[in-house]
């Protein structure tokens, strides 16, 4: 069966999985983190994507992700993908696959959809039982939003700009926003919209079917409010 071509968009907002083949580890030291994130710093300005959030687990990277047009996205994830394959099999052996097929990216409205799911993707380590805390996980952007942590690879998320003119409040805020996030009725909510394959509106979803996208879901909900 041919793939399906990948749907997207000018300056489209993605969230990007990528998984190990068969589900399998991939990432089992600190310098296989390190690598990943070395090649993802290097190919995200080289093709100019920003990266707004990130997790990197043991056996799979989840990314939120802003590119200006779909070849842009694609071409970073491949160079990312293979640089790390290449790398893989030289440290471990092997000549098999060590990615899960092509990576998967759904697309993501603006405003509050932006800021929600940056909020699914650095929970993701609670989610799985790795930590308590999403602070207590070294591998994600989420101590860059929270606490202001220094990483190169995080462009800041337009819609955490917005959430306060003062740095601290931002923060304050936004650590109060993920505490939220981590109920199970979020988590449940989290899963479906990324596994439908489009976070937005009714009207984000129209618009895109518009445009030619065959099918897809809307994930409403109520808004959330600034503190």
């Amino acid at each position: 069966m041919p793939r399906l071509k990948r749907f997207t968009i000018e300056n489209g907002n993605y969230h990007i999985l990528s998984r190990g083949h068969n589900k399998k580890e991939i990432f089992h030291s600190d310098a296989d983190f390190k690598k990943y994130l070395q090649l993802l710093q290097t190919e995200k300005e080289k093709f100019n994507v920003k990266i707004y959030h990130y997790a990197i687990m043991s056996n799979h990277v989840h990314m939120i992700s802003n590119s200006p047009d779909g070849n842009s996205l694609t071409s970073m994830m491949r160079r990312i993908n293979q640089g790390y394959a290449q790398y893989y099999r030289k440290k471990y052996g092997g000549c098999g696959y060590v990615w899960q097929d092509r990576f998967k990216s759904f697309l993501i409205e603006n405003g509050r959809y932006l800021l929600v799911s940056g909020r699914y993707v650095e929970i993701n380590p609670v989610i799985a039982g790795i930590v308590k805390l999403p602070e207590e996980y070294r591998w994600s952007s989420y101590n860059v939003y929270a606490f202001g942590k220094q990483d190169a690879v995080v462009d800041f998320n337009p819609e955490y700009i917005g959430l306060a003119n003062e740095d601290e409040h931002r923060k304050r805020l936004y650590r109060d926003f993920v505490k939220d996030g981590i109920i199970e009725k979020e988590r449940r909510s989290g899963e479906r919209f990324f596994r439908d394959g489009v976070f937005g509106s009714n009207k984000f979803v129209e618009k895109l079917k518009m445009m030619g996208l065959k099918q897809t879901w809307s994930h409403g909900g109520r808004p959330w409010k600034k503190r």
